[in-house]
């Protein structure tokens, strides 16, 4: 992976961007696994932001690796097995995310041009702590706590009731004459700094392992399926949002959070109402300084717009509201040794080296790998050859600088030459797979005769690294999520001689195979008749999977999960978008054109899914799959409106909203929204200035509409 502060994004060529991209989704959606399923974190907070910024920025720059629905827009994982699961009536959401000043007068500005106004100034904004815990959702009916929910993948979360009963800052029967027949408080629930200390010290009286911080502490124990040991856990609670409330103490954010204190909540007293940036920075600032003496952790400072009127216009886009930011603290550094380097082989063959460190701590979080990006980034240079850390290379029995946040990482930062051992020597960069022994080669850029910076294996489909991590693709969480088929058994399957798995159909054709062996897979180690048959019936499960997930998981170059569900909204069937796939090689067709129009798909994936299509091996391996499995259609939208399922495209200037309300609005209603006319477009509406749309449209037959005409039509 490139050295990101060496390429800024716009530097990037698409093929560099998607590589980036598809890695960097990888780890994030291992990350949330770990967090959101395990409590055991495999990235702290700061690197967990940075490569999620890093993915935004990569997103914003090359759109076609967006579409509807991208891993960037995701919240959390899916609710753990262990917990009876409960439906959020309003979806709990996630925050983006600001790391400098700068970043915060952006999101500002942003609050404002959304709004259609060009002065800034005149909208409050709330600042408040971020508390670094576990959110919570507690459901009140007629004053009563009915249900307490985590926040899961953000749609669905964790029936967690009899626990959080247990804390002693969650009342049961809220007070005051104005609490609504409903509501649902949402907040987090953390551990102090010295209730935190005293449970390790039970932990180590007792022989069992320390929690590595608060954070993972407080999950683990909210999430106890025995009750009394989240009982003798002092769990503490704030509130600061909610989720269903028809009816409001307030009209301001600020309104709404001090009525949650008459209640019978706490709240953070630290929580302001600020003008200004320079309010917000000075709070923000005011904040951090108390940060070693409040007694709790947190990692940032989050702003809100106070106006509830003005969060419902500026709505949400994607996983986070428009409305708030979360401004985080810098990154820490830590020093350790580098004992050795690990070269992993990706799905599409990168070589990827990984420091294997000495385990240090970095702010509550242990540290044991970190990434060195590419053989340059060991040697000493960057992608133009310049040098980098002074042109010091790294080498194994270096001791070095880790650092957490900022970037892409954790990463080797710098070397200590100083300590650099005698008997070292220069890293050689492997030039054979360590997969496979294939070459491993390093491509030249067709368009700027570069070599890439990444070294790849030549071997493909003989490759069993490539083939088993394409194989995990398949199965993973945000493709056909198999249950019981994770990692590790996709490695046990690929190996075994009895029932091997070297492509996805061999998956589910796993049963009839086991029914004809006589060395059965229940009598392997690690499985039994009851565990088998889940597995068989959990694949079974997947032999209609939603076209999206089908899509996204045949890991084509640079169709990832939100492109992916863009294709199937708008396709519909396997069948008709490998037909436009293959079509589509033809420059003039029809179905060349109609890709080009849909809005989030750029050059690189039409050419991607046309090098797919057009490969033989591709096709075969379709056809065995697809005699196994019949993907079905994305549901329909469903708000009821006259332009679901249209194809709507906005022109000119709009004066009664921005173009991007009109985009989120037509959206919401169920419009797929394109950036240009073709015979396909179902709609125009066209603003004053409109110009070559507008002679498209004419040429095509499209109805076009005014602005009036349009809140007319969607009876707004």
């Amino acid at each position: 992976m490139s050295e990101p502060e060496s390429i800024p994004v716009e530097s990037l060529t698409p093929r560099k961007a998607k590589l980036e991209h598809k890695a960097l989704a990888a780890e994030i959606a291992a990350a949330d696994r770990a967090y959101f399923q395990d409590d055991q974190p495999i990235l702290d907070d700061a690197s967990y932001d940075a490569r999620r910024r890093r993915l935004v920025a990569l997103e914003e720059a090359f759109p076609e690796l967006k579409g509807a629905e991208a891993l960037s827009d995701k919240v959390g994982a899916k609710p753990s097995s262990k917990f009876a699961k409960i439906r959020h009536r309003v979806p709990m959401l996630s925050l983006a995310n600001a790391f400098s000043d700068e970043d915060v007068a952006e999101f500002v500005g942003r609050v404002h041009s959304f709004l259609g106004r060009k002065e800034v100034g005149g909208i409050a904004f709330t600042a408040e702590p971020k508390i670094d815990g576990l959110s919570l959702s507690l459901r009140y009916e007629k004053g009563a706590l009915v249900h307490a929910a985590t926040r899961g993948d953000g749609e669905e979360g964790e029936d967690v009731t009899l626990n959080a009963r247990t804390i002693s800052e969650i009342p049961h029967v809220l007070s005051g004459d104005d609490v609504p027949e409903v509501a649902e408080i949402r907040g987090e629930v953390y551990l102090g700094h010295a209730d935190f200390a005293g449970i390790n010290e039970r932990q180590r009286e007792k022989g069992l392992p320390e929690f590595a911080n608060p954070r993972n502490a407080a999950a683990g124990s909210l999430r106890q399926l025995d009750v009394s040991i989240t009982a003798a856990r002092p769990l503490r609670f704030f509130a600061y949002a909610w989720g269903e409330m028809p009816v409001l103490p307030a009209d301001t954010q600020f309104g709404v959070v001090e009525a949650f204190k008459h209640w019978g909540f706490r709240t953070n007293a630290l929580m302001k109402r600020c003008e200004s940036v320079e309010e917000l920075l000075e709070r923000y600032r005011l904040i951090e300084a108390q940060r070693a003496t409040l007694g709790y952790d947190i990692d940032g400072v989050v702003y809100k717009v106070d106006d509830l009127a003005l969060q419902t216009r500026l709505g949400f886009v994607a996983r986070a509201p428009r409305w708030a930011i979360a401004h985080k603290f810098p990154a820490e550094l830590a020093t350790t040794v580098l004992e050795a380097i690990e070269i992993q082989v990706g799905r599409t063959g990168a070589l990827s080296p990984v420091a294997k460190l000495r385990p240090v701590t970095v702010g509550g979080v242990v540290v044991s790998n970190a990434t060195l990006h590419n053989e340059d980034y060991i040697r000493g240079f960057d992608s133009k050859g310049l040098p980098i850390r002074d042109g010091s290379d790294i080498r194994i029995g270096d001791t070095v600088t880790v650092k957490r946040a900022g970037d892409v990482i954790p990463r080797v930062q710098s070397v200590d030459l100083t300590k650099r051992p005698a008997d070292s020597q220069a890293y050689a960069f492997p030039t054979l797979c360590p997969a496979c022994g294939s070459h491993a080669t390093r491509e030249i850029n067709p368009r700027t005769g570069k070599e890439d910076a990444v070294r790849r294996c030549t071997g493909g489909l003989i490759c069993p690294a490539q083939a088993v991590e394409r194989l995990k693709h398949f199965v993973s969480r945000d493709a056909l999520d198999i249950d019981g088929l994770g990692d590790k058994q996709i490695e046990f399957f690929h190996a075994d001689p009895d029932l091997p798995v070297k492509e996805p159909a061999d998956i589910f054709t796993l049963a009839q195979r086991d029914a004809a062996n006589f060395k059965k897979l229940k009598d392997k180690e690690g499985f039994g008749a009851q565990s088998v048959a889940k597995l068989f019936a959990a694949i079974d499960e997947r032999r209609s999977p939603p076209l999206n997930r089908f899509i996204f998981g045949l890991g084509i170059r640079h169709i990832g999960e939100t492109t992916a569900r863009l294709l199937a909204r708008h396709y519909g069937s396997f069948d008709a978008l490998r037909s436009a796939g293959i079509a589509a090689a033809d420059v003039s067709s029809h179905e060349r054109q109609e890709l080009d129009a849909i809005d989030g798909i750029g050059p690189t994936v039409v050419e991607a899914l046309m090098e797919f299509f057009a490969e033989a091996h591709n096709q075969e391996l379709l056809e065995r799959l697809l005699a196994q499995v019949s993907p079905q259609p994305l549901e329909a939208v469903a708000s009821v409106s006259p332009v679901a399922g249209k194809i709507v495209v906005f022109t000119g200037a709009l004066e009664q909203m921005t173009r991007d309300e009109a985009k989120a609005m037509a959206e919401r209603l169920g419009a797929k929204v394109a950036g240009s006319v073709s015979s396909k477009t179902d709609l125009l509406v066209a603003g004053p200035g409109a110009g070559s749309k507008l002679k498209d449209a004419t040429k095509h037959g499209v109805q076009v509409i005014d602005e009036a005409g349009w809140f007319t039509l969607v009876g707004r």
